[in-house]
């Protein structure tokens, strides 16, 4: 039994998680890998894999256009086998980059994008997370900063490593088992 962890990062922290939930999975019993979703290949084959994982940084709102597109046009392929997705933002499930009463409200009116509701219909997805990643300002343009500032988002690493921890144990215990998370 393998899982592939497909990933889509913009400047690593997406790939981190990736490589976590890989190696929570090993730590679990289930052989696992992490691979940037550019280094797959066009014509995918689940075949090989008992599960697939797929996650992305978002960026504008959207997954990044290599993850969107990979997903999409291999879906036959990636559908044929179990399958979870993540999203990495500024707001997680838990945790956030911003105050806890304004994540609070960000939770409340987050509602999933066209984009991830069709690619979790396409996908046949049993789930999708949302954890927030590292904020690091060098990487935001000047109306980003502005954003994070009068908001008072904070930078550094905000991922949630317990939370990634539970999520890759849940699909572990149902790779095993059959149950686990259906979210």
């Amino acid at each position: 039994m393998t899982v592939l962890v497909a990933f889509a990062s913009a400047h690593g922290s997406t790939q981190g998680i990736a490589e976590r939930i890989a190696s929570r999975l090993v730590e679990q019993g289930v052989e696992a890998v992490a691979m940037a979703v550019e280094t797959l290949p066009a014509g995918f084959d689940s075949g090989r894999f008992t599960a697939i994982i797929i996650g992305s940084a978002i960026q504008n709102g959207s997954w990044l256009p290599a993850a969107s597109s990979w997903a999409r046009a291999n879906a036959r392929g990636i559908s044929a086998a179990p399958c979870w997705m993540f999203s990495v933002s500024t707001v997680g499930d838990q945790e956030s980059a911003f105050p806890a009463a304004l994540a609070r409200l960000m939770r409340g009116a987050r509602k999933e994008t066209s984009e991830i509701t069709g690619l979790r219909g396409v996908l046949r997805a049993r789930g999708h997370r949302n954890f927030a990643g590292v904020i690091d300002g060098a990487h935001w343009g000047l109306p980003g900063r502005v954003f994070m500032a009068i908001l008072r988002g904070k930078r550094g690493d905000h991922r949630n490593w317990p939370a990634i921890d539970t999520w890759a144990d849940e699909i572990a215990a149902e790779l095993r088992h059959g149950s686990g998370p259906k979210r």
